[in-house]
Formats: structure tokens, sequence, C-alpha cells
């Protein structure tokens, strides 16, 4: 199964979510995206075979990126308009804090028949983890456009396909496990990083002196 999603503020989906747990009626939220775990019976899909091994310009653990080459018909101001592959890690950690807030947020308003004021009941649980879990996955896209120096590009062009399967893996995912995933997008290299190495190019390029001689 493979899902479009966009790079959203990530504050704005987090009040989203409290406010689908507080429901009576338990929804998942709107935004839906796949993923797989690291110890999941779900493979992650295979590596395209060519495109370019992009370098960090900062430091991003277990992650890898490749330019598969310029995105067709997709135009942007601000430079050429590439296919990016990303394979990446969700920290658990990132994901634990996320599921905590969200809970924390969803407990504020809960008010469901048969429990107290501010008891989020068990069959919530599902939404909130996998809410967390989605969460956990579009932040870490969004270090990783960052880490190698690319920018994101606005509307449907810029969303992002995460490429594993969820519906299985969210029912037994345990919260503080790492999340390994693959996913595509189209982005384009940040003109400012761009023109910032163009000019420590030009200040390394070595000095010839020439000197004419007499006659």
């Amino acid at each position: 199964m493979k899902l479009s999603i966009p790079l959203v503020a990530s504050a704005m989906m987090l009040m989203m979510a409290a406010a689908t747990v507080s429901a009576f009626t338990p929804q998942f939220p709107t935004r839906t995206i796949s993923i797989t775990t690291l110890n999941a019976a779900v493979e992650l899909k295979p590596e395209p075979e060519g495109g370019d091994e992009l370098t960090a310009v900062k430091s991003m653990d277990g992650s890898r990126m490749k330019n598969m080459g310029p995105a067709e018909k997709i135009k942007n101001d601000d430079g050429t308009v590439y296919k990016f592959w990303l394979k990446a890690t969700a920290k658990g950690a990132l994901i634990k804090e996320l599921h905590n807030q969200v809970l924390k947020d969803a407990a504020k308003k809960a008010n469901f028949p048969g429990f107290r004021k501010g008891q989020v009941p068990p069959f919530a649980m599902p939404q909130i983890r996998g809410f967390a879990v989605q969460e956990g996955i579009i932040q870490t896209v969004q270090s990783a456009v960052d880490a190698y120096g690319l920018k994101s590009i606005s509307g449907k062009d810029g969303e992002v396909e995460v490429l594993e399967d969820i519906p299985e893996i969210a029912k037994g995912y345990k919260v503080g496990d790492d999340i390994q995933f693959t996913a595509t997008f189209k982005a384009i290299f940040d003109p400012k990083l761009s023109a910032e190495k163009d000019a420590e190019n030009k200040e390394a390029q070595p000095v010839i002196n020439v000197e004419a001689e007499s006659v």
C-alpha cells in the first residue's frame, strides 16, 4: 500500500488528534500514512535502482537519501525540482514524546460516558498510538529534508509517499520502539545552501600568478 501525505504543521495535527480522541465515537485522524517497524513482519520496499547518493550536510543517523533525477512537468521558481528516495528511522523517543503529548491533550477534553471526566478509555489508545507513529514519521521526513540540504515544495507536488503498509504494524507497535521506513518525495536543493557552496568553491580556487617576461 502506498499513500500520499502533506508535510503539514505538526502542532495543528496534534490538536486535531486530541480533538478526535475526545469525540464519543473514536475515529482515526484523517491523515493516514504507511509505515513499518524494524522488527515487524512487513519488510521495507526494495531500494530503487539508479539515482545519486546524497551526502548529508547535517548528521542524521540511520538515514540515506538518493536523488532519482528531475521531476517531469514540475517547475519551481527557486530551482529544479527533483525526485528523492529516502530511507530513515523515526526514533522511539520522539514517538513516545508525541504519544504522551497527544494523550495529555486528549485527557484534558475527554468526557466519555461510563468514564470519569479526563479519563481516556482503552478503546481510544490505539488511535493515539497510531497518530504518534504517523507524526513521528512526518517529523523525521522534515528533519531529513533539512539534513540533506533540500527544501520542500508546496501543494500536491510536495506530498510525501511512505511506501510501507500500516494496518497490521500499528496494531502491535510498542511505544518507544524505533520505526524504519522508506519514502519518496519531490523537492529542490535549498537555494541558500547552494549559493553558500558556490561561494566557498570560488574562494577555494587557487590563484595563479603569471609574470610577464621582460623584453
